[in-house]
């Protein structure tokens, strides 16, 4: 357990006590409930929003519900919502324009966010998600005024993962099981099974307003055994990842193969649908759309999400420079793994593994740069490449 967290124990029949502080601050809380047979991220009020004795099975193109023998309140992995689609909203008027009976012209840009968001149920690698799109998108001389401002008033409740899904690769990115830091609150679940005591949460604070809040909660301090038993349970759950990606030397390896014959097995298969750049939780490429009223006199710009994947993202005059398949997965899987380093100084997968789950053909991230590995006579071994957590 980290040294610069405090651990305390929360009982799981206090847990509504959580929402209760949080929203008496005046946050909106946001976090995981059950809809269209899926555990998406909304906003909820409380413990009985939660998706308490449900999981999910996931694999390649594969999701499902399933019903637990037990009460888990956090057994379950992240789903096709990530937590980017309130940061930075796939729609947000920008400026609204009208041209007045007078002849004159009003300009007026869209207000600026006031939303306080608590989001609780974080898994690791969507912090480090989070902390990847800080980088894009608040840390240099670009900065997405609209995404800062939501972000800098942001409350994080993490959930340690006591298990791991079928598609999930965290801890070949660094980025997981485990939340080490960039929390206010990390809570592991612990369901008393097998003579360790009453379902219970053990929270660690790791910032002060995190500190402030957990003393208005109904909490004792947590032994040495209990604080234990987390490092056991993030231990477990880094052993049975359900995939594995290589990453020394993933960075060359892909700059050097852009005529690999596995970019065309893989454009076979690949239906461009999106899929991948919408549930990632990395993705941030957007387009600006302009529209008018009937009466000719009001437009507004917004900004929306867009992908790689579609013909008109890479359009220039002349049309597009991507026009295959082929050409446009290799893009977005070199960038993400690859070229990303060169731009934001990291990797720009956090091993989620939801464009595997969500992929409708089942195209395998991992898969795929392994194969493109093994058949590479070149050993690709570079240390300096290799993700680190909380980069």
């Amino acid at each position: 357990m980290s040294t610069q967290t405090t651990a305390h124990i929360l009982a799981r029949a206090d847990l509504d006590a959580l929402f209760e502080v949080l929203a008496g601050d005046g946050f909106e809380v946001v976090g995981p409930t059950i809809r269209d047979e899926a555990i998406v991220y909304e906003h909820i009020d409380g413990e009985d929003d939660l998706p308490v004795g449900w999981t999910d099975e996931q694999e390649a193109a594969t999701y499902r519900l399933a019903r637990r023998d037990d009460e888990a309140v956090f057994a379950y992995n992240v789903g096709p919502t990530a937590w980017k689609r309130f940061l930075r909203p796939p729609r947000q008027t920008l400026v609204e324009i009208e041209q007045r009976d007078d002849g004159s012209v009003r300009f007026e840009p869209a207000p600026m966010p006031r939303e306080r968001y608590a989001f609780v149920g974080v898994r690791s690698c969507d912090l480090s998600a989070i902390g990847v799109l800080d980088r894009v998108l608040t840390q240099d001389a670009y900065e997405d005024p609209r995404y800062a401002a939501r972000r800098s008033s942001l409350f994080v409740v993490v959930v340690n993962c006591a298990e791991a899904g079928g598609t999930c690769f965290c801890t070949s990115m660094g980025t997981g099981p485990r939340a080490e830091a960039g929390f206010d609150i990390a809570l592991t679940e612990v369901l008393g099974g097998d003579g360790d005591g009453e379902h219970h949460f053990v929270v660690e604070a790791a910032s002060e307003a995190g500190r402030a809040l957990v003393d208005r909660l109904p909490t004792r301090q947590a032994t040495d055994e209990e604080r234990t038993r987390v490092d056991k349970i993030c231990e477990q759950t880094a052993a049975s990842m359900g995939r594995v990606l290589e990453t020394d030397g993933i960075r060359e390896m892909l700059q050097d193969n852009p005529e690999h014959p596995r970019w065309d097995d893989v454009a076979q298969r690949c239906l461009t649908c999106t899929n991948c750049t919408l549930v990632c939780p990395t993705c941030f490429c957007t387009s600006v759309e302009d529209s008018t009223d009937l009466t000719g006199k009001v437009a507004k710009r917004e900004q929306r999400w867009d992908s790689c994947f579609t013909l008109d993202f890479s359009y220039l005059h002349g049309g597009s420079v991507r026009r295959t398949n082929k050409g446009r997965y290799r893009q977005w899987m070199t960038h993400k793994l690859s070229t990303w380093y060169d731009q934001f100084g990291s990797s720009g997968c956090v091993g989620c593994g939801r464009c595997i789950t969500w992929c409708p053909v089942g195209i395998d991230i991992t898969e795929e740069a392994a194969a493109i590995r093994a058949s590479t006579d070149k050993d690709y071994t570079s240390p300096n490449t290799r993700p680190e957590a909380g980069r």
